[in-house]
């Protein structure tokens, strides 16, 4: 691979994952009336769609079983949300929201369009709209991402066999931007 093109594999690299770093860093410090912009996520998705089970919230929002449990103690302990059995499925817990979180949610419908119009406002329609296809197009790379990856790493008792750089100089590169 062409030195120059693979440091721009690289310094792509540095910045969506510093990008993501920081927006979740951001993202944590923001909380509306005591809950988190995750647990905002959580009773936005049950107002939309119903009550959910705690699974099927983790498995949609890409939480862990863990964090789902812990933001919805909060929501509980706020009274925006209770959980109980499943009328359907009495093996299940699920999550309701509560007429609170129902206000608490309309008091604060602005907070997710400013975020937006604060990320995105200042960017042209063509760039949104190429945004939006590189966006789609990462998530489409990421498919299957962390399974190809392990099959580049070795077991303990045999070793790896990494495809090397073409480009002989690559090798000898000190990178910048790589850090995992």
């Amino acid at each position: 691979m062409e030195q120059t093109n693979w440091a721009l594999l690289e310094e792509a690299d540095w910045y969506f994952r510093r990008t993501v770093r920081r927006f979740v860093k951001e993202r944590d410090k923001i909380s509306v009336e005591g809950i988190s912009l995750p647990g905002l996520l959580i009773l936005n998705t049950i107002l939309r769609e119903g009550e959910q089970r705690l699974g099927e919230l983790a498995e949609q929002l890409d939480f862990t079983s863990g964090a789902v449990t812990a933001l919805c103690d909060k929501l509980e302990t706020h009274g925006f949300a209770v959980r109980r059995r499943s009328k359907t499925d009495r093996r299940s817990i699920v999550l309701e929201i509560t007429e609170a979180g129902r206000e608490m949610l309309q008091r604060n419908e602005s907070v997710g369009a400013y975020m937006i119009e604060f990320l995105f406002g200042s960017f042209a329609q063509d760039e949104l709209q190429a945004q939006i296809r590189f966006f789609k197009q990462l998530n489409d790379h990421l498919e299957g991402f962390a399974d190809s990856v392990l099959q580049l790493t070795p077991t303990p008792t045999e070793p790896a066999e990494v495809e090397q750089p073409s480009n002989p100089s690559a090798k000898k590169r000190t990178n910048q931007f790589i850090s995992y």
